[in-house]
């Protein structure tokens, strides 16, 4: 059983460090974008920037929940 929450709690870290990944790569994107008044690469930047908030709130609310499932 420790196995098991020891990889659930592995999961968790790695599923909300992709996930800051991802918000870093949008914000990097939406910086890009007005700094060269691109409307494309702030739409594309703030949409990263949601999916990556979306995915690291997916890994700290979520994933703990796994572990009590058995």
């Amino acid at each position: 059983m420790t196995f098991f929450t020891t990889s659930v709690d592995l999961l968790g870290t790695l599923v909300i460090a992709i996930g800051a990944g991802l918000a870093i790569w949008g914000v990097i994107n939406l910086l890009e974008g007005y700094g060269n008044d691109n409307p494309g690469a702030k739409s594309q930047g703030i949409k990263q920037l949601m999916a990556g908030g979306g995915i690291a709130l997916i890994g700290t609310t979520l994933i703990p929940l796994l572990s009590s499932l058995f």
